[in-house]
């Protein structure tokens, strides 16, 4: 098989990048030639990344960046140059500017939409892009979402759901360096640690957490890494509630100090409040580690699917700091964390990691052919 990966941006940063990327080194590795096409993440000249004998990765110059897509004309013309070359071009949304390559290509060989996420804030992006996502989901031979639910509660996906399946994300296991994870526990010394990792933003509903950690015992301590443009905002909830001792923003953190972050925590919360958190690959991350998660149930997401609620953690409503509390202090408590911390490394290992998401993701595309 010859597969091609289109969509998103170089280098990876967010969840989709990393997908694609996490693909097309898995699938190389074994043997299989799997390129990936992309944007540059910022304007500039493009240029060609070898990963290894059977892969690289292809980087079009960008023009401009307008509504969080990326203006590539030479994506286009890339394209219509290589297509030829696949068997199946598995494509990234949402992502107007592969979609609309791909359209313009001329390719007539067998296209995997794989569908992260609906466009939900930019209403005015999705009523320009509208005519093309819908060519793309009739162009589509399989559509792959990333848990069932999602690609199952989608609107734009309803007419369409026997061609609909899904392939779980899928990542190596968290490894720490153990005197990074001796520094964390010393900093918070006699504390059971709470940790939520992501950007400081809209729908990631972190009032509601710290609202809840004014509510637990006071050998609890919350840990935020991230930054975003709520930080400040965020800060000020802190200071407000007098949580300043109990309650930490660390901003940045480096992926060596993330994977301390994750050892020394008791257990991870994701506290999301809107279906732009179509997953949360965070809560895998921290379930290799054997951490329990409390995450919240989002209408229509696929995040209370990924953790599978009395087994590796709790679910809980969306927007209620005292449930949120609550579910915290019931996983901390000493009779049943062993049981979720268990239920959490059993989940990851069953369905979570890279392995399984490159086996799935073969078989997919042999189905597919």
């Amino acid at each position: 098989m010859r597969i091609l990966q289109l969509g998103k941006f170089y280098p990876v940063k967010g969840g989709v990048e990393k997908v694609m990327y996490d693909l097309v080194t898995g699938l190389s590795s074994r043997g299989i030639r799997c390129d990936m096409l992309c944007a540059s993440a910022t304007p500039g000249p493009g240029f060609t990344v070898p990963v290894n004998e059977y892969s690289d990765v292809h980087v079009c110059r960008t023009l401009r960046k307008v509504a969080s897509t990326m203006l590539s004309p030479a994506m286009i013309l890339k394209l219509r140059r290589m297509a030829r070359d696949y068997d199946i071009i598995h494509v990234h949304h949402p992502d107007p500017m592969a979609a609309l390559a791909l359209m313009l290509s001329g390719y007539r060989g067998k296209v995997v939409l794989h569908w992260h996420s609906d466009i939900l804030k930019q209403k005015a992006l999705l009523r320009a892009y509208s005519p093309i996502q819908s060519w793309l989901i009739r162009r589509a031979d399989m559509i792959v979402g990333t848990t069932p639910v999602y690609v199952k509660e989608s609107p734009f996906l309803a007419e369409v759901q026997d061609k609909v399946t899904y392939l779980p994300i899928g990542v190596d296991r968290v490894v720490a360096d153990p005197s990074k994870v001796e520094e964390v526990r010393r900093a918070f010394a006699g504390k059971r640690l709470i940790l939520n990792v992501g950007r400081c933003i809209y729908y990631k509903g972190h009032e509601y957490l710290i609202e809840a950690a004014a509510m637990l015992p006071d050998d609890c301590h919350l840990i935020f890494a991230g930054e975003g443009p709520l930080r400040g905002k965020d800060q000020e909830l802190i200071e407000s509630l007098g949580l300043h001792d109990k309650v930490s923003m660390l901003g940045f953190v480096s992926d060596e100090d993330l994977a301390a972050l994750y050892e020394a925590c008791d257990v991870f919360v994701l506290s999301s409040v809107e279906k732009t958190e179509a997953f949360a690959i965070v809560q895998i991350e921290a379930m290799s580690c054997g951490k329990p998660v409390v995450a919240t149930r989002i209408p229509g997401s696929g995040v209370g699917w990924v953790n599978a609620d009395g087994e590796s953690g709790l679910n809980v409503p969306v927007r209620d700091s005292k449930v949120l509390a609550d579910a915290i202090s019931a996983v901390l408590a000493p009779e049943r964390y062993g049981e979720f911390s268990s239920g959490a490394r059993s989940r990851y290992q069953s369905m979570f990691t890279k392995e399984s998401m490159l086996d799935r993701c073969i078989g997919m595309y042999s189905d597919c052919i």
